[in-house]
């Protein structure tokens, strides 16, 4: 059989901007005024697409509860603005349109919350390319008491925990809402909640003929590359903050 061997070509990075997760309770929605007010200085910007669900707090898993009036979990929602010096967030039911009016605070109760957060990842399209590394630590087992022979004994070991590390080439564009310059700004975001990649080795025409590597992470480094001669280049790098989801098999 003839095998294919794909090339960088076909590859993509996708993100969710750091800081877009936030939480809140009944008390945190204002029907009176269409506002909901979650953390301060998260990292919500006028059009980011978002959706709500209830969150179980003690298990990060899907909660009970009934979101605040006309929200649903299945509808992408628009940031129409937010405060964050004071956490007030307002939303739309399109990008740039009116606010969303709400009409009741919801139902929730202890240990849930109610939860918005980045609707999915979307595609960075100045990315040059990207790299991830993917290392395991090693273990010392050797014994003392080895039989002494004409050479020297080899030590023995055992997989220990798994890391990993990555990195992206990323352009600097003009365009002010850019997500490759988003990227740059999401370093030295304080709380980095929410910031995710996908990183695609062969982006097919749909999510199940392709293959990629998902991860919640933090950014750690933006490194600015500034020349007459060249594009102007930051060098981003990052770690996921807990078991990267690999996905290398396909399905028509």
């Amino acid at each position: 059989m003839a095998v294919t061997v794909l090339s960088g070509t076909s590859g993509a990075l996708y993100y969710k901007p750091a800081g877009t997760v936030g939480d809140f309770g009944e008390t945190n929605v204002s029907v009176a005024n269409d506002e909901i007010t979650v953390e301060q200085y998260l990292n919500f910007k006028a059009g980011d697409p978002v959706k709500f669900r209830v969150v179980n707090t003690q298990t990060g898993a899907a909660g009970s509860g009934t979101l605040p009036a006309p929200i649903s979990s299945a509808t992408t929602y628009y940031v129409l603005s937010y405060v964050a010096a004071t956490g007030v967030l307002t939303v739309s039911t399109s990008a740039g349109g009116t606010i969303l009016p709400i009409t009741d605070d919801g139902t929730i109760a202890a240990p849930n919350k109610f939860e918005v957060y980045y609707a999915d990842y979307a595609a960075v399209g100045q990315v040059q390319n990207w790299s991830f590394e993917i290392s395991r630590a090693e273990i010392d087992v050797t014994t003392i008491g080895q039989a002494v022979g004409q050479y020297a004994p080899f030590k023995a070991y055992i997989p220990g925990f798994a890391d990993g590390n990555g990195s992206a080439s990323v352009f600097v564009t003009s365009e002010d809402s850019a997500l490759s310059n988003r990227m740059v700004e999401d370093v030295l975001q304080r709380q980095q909640v929410g910031a995710a990649f996908k990183l695609y080795t062969d982006k097919g025409s749909t999510e199940a003929l392709s293959r990629s590597i998902a991860m919640d992470a933090v950014l750690l480094s933006a490194t600015l590359n500034i020349n007459p001669d060249d594009a102007q280049m930051v060098e981003i790098t990052f770690r996921p903050t807990g078991a990267p989801t690999f996905d290398f098999s396909t399905t028509a």
